[in-house]
Formats: C-alpha cells, sequence, structure tokens
C-alpha cells in the first residue's frame, strides 16, 4: 500500500537508545537532523531517559522492557531474558502501529528489543556503533540489521560477516555542539586566567573528585591564583570536594551536571575528561585539548581505544587510571599552562579528528537505503495499478 507523503512530512523514524549521554546524545543530533528533513521521530528507551533525555526532538518517547544480560551470573539469565522477550513484544506492538520507514539503534541493550522487533516485521534496520570496538549488544544484531555506521574508520571485533555492512559516518553530535564549534581556541597567555574543565561523564567519577584536587592543590600559589576550574562531581562527593578546594585561592565552580557543556568545553583551555565516544566526538568538533583517563574497567576496553585514537591524532593526552595520580597530573597541568604552542596545537590536531557532518552523514545513509527503498515501492505499486487500469 503506498503511504501518503502530502501532509508535508516525509514518514516516520524510529531511534532506539540505552537511556545515558553516551547513547542518546548521537541519537538526538540524528533526531535533530532528521527533523530539519521534515521526519517525524519516536524515541524507544529505558526509564534512565528521565535524566537525560529531557530536550529529545521526539514526537514521543516510549520506554520498553530491557536488561543488560550477564552470562557470568548465570542465576539471573533467565529473568534478564523474559525482560528482554517482553520488551520485543512491546517494541513489536509499538511498530505495528506506527508503520516507521527505518529504526535505528544507538546500541546498548535497550536498544536490543526494538530492533529485533524491527527485523521481525521487516522494516530497515540500522545501528550505530560509537566506539573503536564493538559493545555486546549491537555484535549480537550485526548480522540481521540492513547497514551498520561507524564513529570510527575501523571497528574492532565486528563479525566478518557484517564487514560489507559498514559506512564510516563519524559519532554525530547535537546541535549545541556545533554552535559551540564555531568558537575558535585562543591559547592562554601567561598571565591571564587558565580555564581548566573536568568531567567523568554524565555522573562525574569517584577518582577525579579524589585527584584533581590534590594535584591542584599542591601547585605553587603563582600557578593556583589563575587558575579557574570548573568541575563536574557526583552528589555524594559534592561536599567533601567543595570542602578540599575551599581556601585554595582557586575559582572553583562545582556542580553534579552542567546542562551548557558544550559551551563550557568552548570557553576552557584544557579538558580533564573520560573517553566515551561522545565526550570524544565534542571534544574533536569543539576543538579542545584534553587530557584523558579511560574507565579501567570499561567492557572491551572501548574507552581506552577512544582514547587511543584522539590521542595519536595530537589532540589530547593519555594518561591511564594507573598513572593517574596527583603528582602526574600536576605536573602535566602546570607545563601545559604555560606551553600555549603545544596547547594551540592540540586544539587544532582535535577540530582535524571531529566530524561535524555526521549527523547529516547518517541522515543520508538512512534516506539512500530505506526512505528511498520506500519510495521506489510506492513509484512500482503505482505503475502496476496504472497497468491494471489501461
Amino acid at each position: 500500500m503506498a503511504m501518503d507523503f502530502d501532509s508535508g512530512l516525509k514518514g516516520l523514524i524510529i531511534l532506539s537508545a540505552g537511556g545515558t549521554g553516551g547513547h542518546l546524545f548521537p541519537a538526538q543530533a540524528l533526531a535533530e537532523e532528521l527533523v530539519r528533513r521534515g521526519y517525524v521521530i519516536h524515541l524507544l528507551t529505558d526509564h534512565r531517559v528521565e535524566e537525560y533525555g529531557n530536550r529529545f526532538p521526539a514526537q514521543q518517547v516510549h520506554i520498553v522492557h530491557s536488561a543488560t544480560l550477564t552470562p557470568g551470573k548465570p542465576l539471573k539469565l533467565p529473568g534478564q531474558l523474559l525482560k528482554l522477550l517482553s520488551g520485543v513484544r512491546e517494541a513489536r506492538s509499538i511498530i505495528g502501529l506506527l508503520h516507521p520507514l527505518a529504526v535505528v539503534g544507538f546500541g546498548g541493550y535497550p536498544s536490543f528489543p526494538p530492533l529485533i522487533a524491527a527485523m521481525s516485521r521487516r522494516v530497515d534496520t540500522f545501528i550505530h556503533e560509537q566506539n573503536a570496538v564493538v559493545g555486546r549488544a549491537n555484535k549480537v544484531l550485526a548480522h540481521g540489521v540492513t547497514s551498520i555506521a561507524s564513529s570510527f574508520p575501523k571497528i574492532e571485533g565486528l563479525p566478518a560477516r557484517a564487514q560489507g555492512k559498514v559506512r564510516f559516518v563519524g559519532n554525530p553530535v547535537r546541535d549545541a555542539v556545533l554552535s559551540a564549534s564555531f568558537k575558535p581556541y585562543s591559547a592562554p597567555d601567561a598571565n591571564r586566567p587558565f580555564r581548566l574543565l573536568v568531567f567523568g561523564g554524565s555522573q562525574g567519577a569517584r577518582v577525579f573528585s579524589e585527584i584533581v584536587p590534590a594535584a591542584l592543590l599542591a601547585l605553587p600559589q603563582s600557578v593556583r591564583k589563575l587558575l579557574s576550574v570548573t568541575q563536574q562531581v557526583r552528589p555524594e562527593d559534592l561536599d567533601e570536594v567543595h570542602e578540599a578546594y575551599h581556601g585554595s585561592g582557586i575559582d572553583v565552580e562545582l556542580a553534579p551536571f552542567f546542562y551548557d557543556m558544550p559551551e563550557r568545553v568552548s570557553g576552557s583551555h584544557l579538558i580533564i575528561a573520560r573517553s566515551g565516544a561522545s565526550t570524544i566526538a565534542e571534544l574533536a568538533v569543539i576543538g579542545r585539548p584534553a587530557i584523558l583517563v579511560p574507565l579501567p574497567h570499561a567492557l572491551d576496553n572501548d574507552q581506552l581505544l577512544n582514547a587511543r585514537a584522539f590521542t595519536m591524532a595530537g589532540g589530547g593526552w593519555l594518561m591511564e587510571q594507573t598513572e593517574f595520580t596527583p603528582e602526574r597530573l600536576g605536573s602535566l597541568v602546570t607545563k601545559l599552562r604555560y606551553s600555549e604552542r603545544e596547547l594551540q596545537i592540540a586544539a587544532d590536531s582535535a577540530k582535524g579528528f571531529g566530524r561535524p557532518d555526521a549527523a547529516k552523514r547518517l541522515a543520508d545513509l538512512i534516506e539512500e537505503v530505506a526512505v528511498d527503498r520506500v519510495f521506489k515501492t510506492d513509484d512500482d505499486e503505482d505503475l502496476i495499478e496504472h497497468e491494471d487500469e489501461r
């Protein structure tokens, strides 16, 4: 049956992502681009979206059951599988009602049920892999999806049979990041404030709360008095970190979450951060140098591989958590604070690593594969109806 495109909208596309910033931010970036092109967006995710998805441009958000599979804990597997199966049934019902042109997943097990449901209904499916190594959910889904988009030129761990489906597009960044990217980097003068931004993902990082204040407090007074520090801190660590900085002479702003993070990144001279895929993408598009401390227990070392790609391109400095001590961090911050040329080169290299057009490239892929196919099918049906009339 031919679809009606006369309403001014081109159709509906479902996006599916785990409810954390690392998965939702690139999905939001794609949603913003698709809305500009005239599509209606629905989001399928889990309950965590309430914290991070309040600005997602979806006509409707659907919460579906999901669970992370833990093969190492076999007693929990039956319950986890039942939740996933329940999520597949829920997603299949939603897809049956909405008749989407495509379903696009951004990783995490909450994206698993919608994509399985879409495959069962013969809807074109896409996955976007944000990291340099394929995630567990995407690895399983790779065999059955229509197409795979990647943030890096090469994805480690992808099944051989799925290699031919890959299109390198980059990691989509939100409109707020693109806006912040227009501010040029200005390396710090030795006699002016040095703006340092510290964050560890959407919930901060305990190790940053311990190491960063200790490193900065040990710096000479001549360095501290011109330091301006913005640090994301977990709510439970906020009082402790505030007390640590008290009386240090350092200009400090602390908060559990900053909703204007892209603007804060663009206004910084140096960033200390984890190396999740969205963090890397946003640092690169905005073009800011960073000291990256990968999460040591991340599955498949994805954060380490992300950080290596960024730092090998010249965008910053890799410091694994075992090396992340107050002494080493303080030494590096002091060195960089007075190395205008080194910081400027790193900022330029980070910018060169960025893919500001990633959302457009991913939207192009979806239109090329799924939407064009729908139009072609509609044209074929119209031709058949015309031939029948004759």
